[in-house]
């Protein structure tokens, strides 16, 4: 098992990378209708759970984090870097969650700060991508809100868990669009 050791913190919150540690504290957060919308079935167990975070650090080029409340290290969430190409200078982030008391508040756009400044700021890259499943109303809101251009959709990319065949909807933030993005974000987080 190869993990990371980037560690972001901000805003009040802590990305730590991900360990299948973090279970017993993560698990309890999750849900199966919270998980809809992922390509991996929900872990329906905590050794399920460790077992998902143990597959994600031994897959090239992804960095899981586990999210996590600054002062208190209460654990909020998990998000991830995954298709990293430096060469082409380019990232996604997903494979996100958060528990249903982190929806909606500080934490999305504290993490996803911290991220783009790592991509941007410290990587250098020129493309962060996002995508959700195109089912996934409150995701591709929450992306949208967060500055990324929608890119289009894409038909049929992605199979559920339950078999269902769904369209992915591609966003993305650019090296250019990156100031007015994290203004935004500032902007959000001091309000």
């Amino acid at each position: 098992m190869t993990v990371h050791d980037i560690v972001l913190e901000g805003h009040g919150i802590r990305l730590t990378p991900a360990h299948p540690d973090d279970a017993p504290a993560a698990w309890p957060l999750t849900d199966p209708a919270l998980w809809a919308g992922m390509t991996t079935p929900w872990p329906d167990s905590v050794g399920a759970y460790a077992d998902r975070v143990a597959q994600q650090l031994e897959t090239p080029g992804m960095y899981a984090f586990t999210v996590r409340d600054a002062e208190t290290a209460v654990i909020h969430g998990s998000t991830t870097f995954y298709d990293f190409a430096p060469a082409q200078g380019r990232i996604e982030i997903g494979t996100t969650w958060y528990g249903r008391a982190f929806q909606g508040g500080r934490t999305n756009p504290a993490a996803k700060l911290l991220l783009l400044q790592q991509a941007f700021d410290t990587w250098v890259l020129n493309r962060v991508a996002l995508r959700c499943d195109a089912r996934n109303a409150r995701s591709a809101r929450a992306i949208e809100r967060l500055g990324a251009t929608p890119e289009g959709r894409l038909r049929h990319h992605r199979i559920a868990p339950d078999g269902s065949v769904g369209d992915t909807l591609y966003f993305s933030i650019l090296r250019e669009e990156w100031p007015a993005v994290r203004a935004g974000l500032e902007e959000r987080l001091r309000g």
